[in-house]
C-alpha cells in the first residue's frame, strides 16, 4: 500500500527480457492482464487485456509491446488505472505468457527476465522468474477491490506450464492470500 486506506491508484507493470541468441528464433513473452467481475471474481474473465489490445473502457492499457526483447529499457509496460475502472469489476490478475510457436520455452531460458509492479515510480514488487524457471506462463500481480473500493495490490508470482490460451483460463484460479 502506498497511503492509509487509500489502496493503489494508477500502476505500470513493467516487463523486460534478453533477445534470443542470433539465429535462433525469437523470444517473445507478453504481458496479460484478466479482469473479473464483482459478481464473479473467481470465475471466466469478464475481459483481457494482453498485445494489440485494451480495456473497453481504455483503463488498462499496453504501452508497449515486443516480439523480441530487443531494445533499451523495458520490452513490455501495462498501465492499469484502477481509480477509473467500474464498480462492476472487483479483481484483476497480471501475468506473463511466453509464446510457444517455435516449441516449448521457459522463464529459464530466456536471459535476464523481469518483472516490475510500480506505483507514482514506488516499487511495489519485482521479480526475475527464478522461482518459476521451468514455467512457460506465470502470474506476478493481483489486484482486488475492498469493500470501500479501494483496490489492494498483492504480490502473486505462480508458474504455470501452458500456453497463452489455456494461461488465461488458469489466472482466476491464483490468490495472493
Amino acid at each position: 500500500m502506498t497511503g492509509f486506506n487509500r489502496g493503489v491508484g494508477k500502476v505500470e507493470i513493467a516487463l523486460r527480457w534478453d533477445p534470443s541468441p542470433l539465429g535462433a528464433p525469437p523470444h517473445d513473452l507478453d504481458l496479460v492482464a484478466a479482469t473479473y467481475s464483482a459478481d464473479d471474481p473467481r470465475g471466466e474473465p469478464a475481459y483481457l487485456v494482453h498485445f494489440d489490445s485494451r480495456s473497453p473502457d481504455g483503463t488498462i492499457t499496453l504501452q508497449r509491446h515486443s516480439h523480441t526483447g530487443q531494445g533499451f529499457g523495458a520490452d513490455e509496460v501495462l498501465t492499469l488505472e484502477f481509480a477509473r475502472i467500474s464498480a462492476a469489476y472487483a479483481r484483476v490478475v497480471v501475468g506473463v505468457a511466453i509464446q510457444q510457436g517455435s516449441g516449448r520455452l521457459t522463464f529459464g531460458e530466456v536471459a535476464a527476465t523481469g518483472v516490475q509492479v510500480r506505483e507514482d515510480h514506488v516499487e511495489l514488487a519485482a521479480d526475475d522468474f527464478a522461482g518459476v524457471a521451468d514455467a512457460t506462463a506465470a502470474t506476478v500481480a493481483e489486484f482486488v477491490r475492498g469493500d470501500s473500493g479501494s483496490w489492494r495490490f498483492r504480490p502473486a508470482v505462480r508458474g504455470f506450464d501452458a500456453g497463452p490460451t489455456q494461461f488465461t483460463a488458469l489466472m482466476g484460479t491464483v490468490s495472493g492470500d
